[in-house]
């Protein structure tokens, strides 16, 4: 939304597939019972479709819609019960209340830094950079190199570089905060190159094809603010005395330690960045375990998901590859659930260091890769991690992703089983007709030698009742792909009300890597966030 004028909201617009602007245009003057021509404005607030009837699909829009008259008599003689006024969405940078003339640093430059150090940098405060790994460009074919020659490099990978983890997915936009500013998040996105429709889809994506450009665009606009990001440089230690944070210490590209002085720095390092944890543990700083999901990818053919979720309808060009969100609740016992699902796309290789195998799932704008895949993952606890070590969610990460480096050869390949042999608890040996998409291979084997027992039995069991819920689920010649434990972190580093760390001033824990988000959108206004927080430090 542009402009200050109150605007009417009308919701429950419904339309068939084929609906034009014109049809949208005349639906919402029919609900306020005004001519087309005094609508002066309409724009597409959201779309979503309705499914629920696989013999009548149909689209469902609410539309903000200014008039060629005063909005409030409009609405009160349109006695129209769905709808009502709204105003547009507005953003105020806050004042910034610095007294420090040190430029401020983010560590890390996924959802969480980037949004973090483009909001400094439109406060005018020249925020400094450091990403351990390589710039978007390099770093794609550090990536494809990885996938083709199953050789990694440890500092460019899915999980490390411009861009962050979520660069190598499907960019979902999907969240579930509630907090105003994923509308700023979106509303950025456009500015730097999305498709403007994920302003208002069911289903926001941006495609890891198109997200490449989008974030150069973010880094280009933070350094004409003034802002400096410098890549293939790994922070190894902060600064403290006295409970204030003084500086960082990094590596640089060249080898060579740089110390550099800050009173400010925002730690968004994403949720791989283990070392960088365990640097801050050992420095006293308070972090806590926190749950995070063990499981596998699961992954049908793109056809038959469409089938299922559409009906005849499956193939019409308004709707694309169809998506799904699946939940397993027992009275007792483990949840599972199905997560980032990647319709028409593919299973990822998402190591980010030897000796470890971790899939992930991506998909690129179009979505027309010949399966659909996602997680399918089950809850772990922190009473499952075997120690009341703050990091011991890591040592369980890293002890599964080391069994599933062994079980697939030792050579990046990842191990898999089919859906009917899963169930019946025996070995694949072969595949069926889904064709597994993972780049670096597959190894058919049984997945439970990698994942802990609590957590296939519970898939299992989820896998049949999810079949239920959506037809072909438990299709038997899928293929579960393992294994997945990166889909958030598994510790918290403890912050106060003020966004900083406990009992350090200037340290800013931020986004997925700091245990406070769980995807783009909200770990994008978690570094929104932090950064405000910075503004208003009178330091």
């Amino acid at each position: 939304m542009c402009g200050d004028k109150i605007m009417i909201r009308i919701n429950e617009i419904k339309l068939p597939l084929e609906a034009t602007d014109e049809d949208i245009l005349a639906a919402a003057a029919k609900a306020l019972r005004c001519p087309k021509r005094k609508i002066s404005s309409l724009e597409i607030a959201k779309k979503s479709l309705d499914s629920r009837k696989k013999d009548n699909l149909f689209f469902v829009y609410s539309v903000d819609v200014t008039v060629d008259a005063d909005e409030s008599d409009t609405l009160e003689k349109s006695k129209c019960k769905k709808a009502m006024l709204i105003e547009p969405f507005s953003y105020i940078l806050p004042e910034n209340k610095r007294k420090s003339t040190l430029r401020p640093i983010v560590a890390g430059f996924g959802p969480g830094g980037m949004w973090a150090a483009l909001t400094l940098a439109r406060a005018g405060l020249r925020p400094i950079v450091l990403e351990r790994g390589r710039d978007i460009d390099r770093r794609t074919a550090d990536v494809n190199r990885f996938w083709k020659e199953k050789v990694i490099d440890e500092t460019s990978n899915v999980q490390f570089g411009e861009g962050g983890a979520g660069t190598f997915s499907d960019g979902k936009l999907t969240t579930g905060i509630k907090d105003k500013l994923c509308r700023k998040v979106f509303l950025d996105f456009v500015e730097f190159g999305a498709p403007e429709e994920i302003l208002y889809s069911w289903r926001p994506h941006i495609g890891t094809d198109k997200l490449v450009q989008v974030v150069k665009n973010i880094r280009e606009e933070i350094k004409a603010l003034g802002g400096d990001v410098f890549f293939s440089c790994k922070l190894t230690n902060v600064i403290i005395a006295n409970g204030v944070v003084h500086g960082v210490t990094y590596i640089n590209e060249k080898g060579e330690t740089v110390d550099l002085e800050t009173d400010s720095l925002i730690l968004a390092i994403g949720h791989s960045a283990k070392d960088t944890v365990e640097m801050l543990y050992n420095k006293g700083i308070d972090i806590m375990q926190k749950p995070f999901s063990v499981g596998a990818r699961i992954e049908h053919p793109r056809e038959m998901i469409n089938r299922s979720q559409y009906g005849n309808f499956a193939g019409h060009p308004a709707l694309g590859a169809a998506d799904y969100k699946l939940a397993c609740h027992p009275p007792h016992g483990r949840g599972a659930y199905t997560f980032c699902m990647c319709p028409g796309g593919t299973v990822v290789a998402a190591a980010s260091e030897n000796g470890g195998v971790v899939v992930n799932g991506m998909s690129n704008f179009a979505r027309d890769e010949e399966n659909s895949n996602s997680a399918l993952l089950v809850g772990i606890e922190p009473e499952d991690f075997g120690s009341d070590h703050p990091l011991a969610g890591f040592k369980l990460q890293r002890e599964i992703e080391e069994k599933a480096f062994r079980c697939g050869g030792s050579d990046f390949t990842a191990p898999a089983q089919l859906v009917g042999d899963f169930l019946q608890n025996v070995r694949s040996t072969q595949l069926g007709s889904v064709n597994p998409s993972c780049p670096t291979g597959v190894k058919m084997g049984d997945i439970r030698e990698v994942l802990p027992k609590k957590v296939t039995d519970t898939m299992a069991d989820a896998i049949v009742k999810m079949g239920q819920q959506l037809k072909g689920f438990d299709l038997p010649d899928a293929v579960l792909t393992a294994p997945e434990t990166r889909s958030s972190s598994p510790v918290r580093i403890v912050r106060d009300e003020f966004y900083q760390a406990l009992k350090v001033r200037g340290l800013y824990p931020c986004g997925e890597g700091a245990g406070y988000a769980g995807g783009i959108v909200s770990a994008a206004v978690d570094g929104i966030r932090c950064a405000h927080a910075v503004l208003s430090d009178e330091f």
